[in-house]
């Protein structure tokens, strides 16, 4: 595990810190959370982007002309 010296500035630390409290957490643990869900949301991001590109819209549209041409089940309808 690495330490990194981090500077906050103070209302930021001080809602993070209270934010930490309330979820019941360190706000050391509250903060490796916060970084850990930015760094999976970036790299959500960009695996959707990489698959977009591997996207074919002719494939796709062969896909959907296969869908049968139906009304949609009661509740699933598009308002």
């Amino acid at each position: 595990m690495s330490n990194f010296a981090l500077r906050l500035p103070d209302s930021l630390y001080a809602y993070a810190k209270k934010m930490a409290q309330e979820d019941n957490a360190s706000l050391n643990q509250f903060i490796v959370m916060a970084v850990a869900e930015k760094v999976s949301a970036l790299n959500t991001e960009n695996f959707f982007k990489e698959r977009a590109l591997r996207g074919n819209r002719e494939r796709f549209l062969e896909i959907m002309d296969r869908v049968p041409d139906v009304p949609a089940q009661t509740g699933d309808e598009i308002p």
